[in-house]
């Protein structure tokens, strides 16, 4: 590979990287609001089956990059955009904390309990999601190599999928036991939130298989990497 060449493909890294690390922010900063993705009523352990938190539409795409990561340029990179992701919650979380401790004008448009009301649990839910986030993306990132290996690169759709799934069900059931143990969730609505949350992110990682082989494809095509073969950026 040329020099031009490995500038792109750490452009590229980088890139993608800043996409991880906005989408999981934004998910930790808007998670308090909860809306209807389907229009059918249909109810399951107590609760609508399609009743979830805006905070999940950008958690698949956190999946989609690390495998996409996982694929081009290796376990060790993907590794290293996750850890920097929780570099990057523990500081908004820091910037957040302080905002919410200092007080408004008289003028704000946003006064201190309104920010409170849509920040305050900010502390608690970065702090579910950053646990439910790092077990499950490093879950996700073990099972991908292991199927990788085990395929010897082939049947992409089937690490893809199988390591989003299994992945998935893990931070959707530690981040609701987290906010379900702290308040901010009723007990009585966990199983419908699970069963909700899980199908979901299942349903937006099947879909997301296509995309992933058209990333593939191009970066493949783009750096005539072969099957199995990895970017070393060093």
């Amino acid at each position: 590979m040329t020099i031009k060449d490995k500038l792109l493909a750490q452009r590229i890294y980088m890139l993608l990287g800043a996409l991880f690390i906005t989408s999981l922010v934004v998910s930790n900063l808007i998670f308090q609001k909860f809306f209807y993705w389907y229009p059918f009523d249909i109810e399951i352990f107590g609760a609508n089956l399609f009743e979830i938190s805006v905070g999940i539409l950008p958690y698949p795409i956190t999946f989609l990059i690390t495998d996409l990561i996982s694929e081009i340029y290796g376990k060790k990179r993907a590794n290293q955009v996750v850890v920097t992701g929780i570099f990057a919650s523990v500081f908004s979380l820091l910037i957040v904390l302080v905002a919410d401790n200092v007080p408004a004008t008289s003028w704000s448009y946003v006064n201190d309990d309104m920010f409170h009301t849509v920040f305050g649990n900010t502390i608690v839910a970065v702090f579910a999601s950053m646990m439910a986030y790092l077990l499950a993306q490093f879950i996700d990132i073990q099972i991908y190599h292991f199927w990788k290996g085990l395929t010897n690169g082939k049947h992409l759709w089937l690490r893809n999928n199988f390591s989003t799934f299994s992945s998935q069900l893990v931070d959707t059931l530690t981040i609701l036991l987290l906010l379900c143990s702290f308040g901010i969730i009723e007990w009585s609505k966990f199983n419908g939130l699970l069963a909700a949350g899980f199908l979901f992110k299942v349903m937006v990682a099947a879909l997301d298989t296509p995309l992933l082989y058209l990333g593939v494809y191009v970066f493949r095509k783009r750096f005539n990497l072969k099957v199995n073969e990895e970017i070393s950026l060093i």
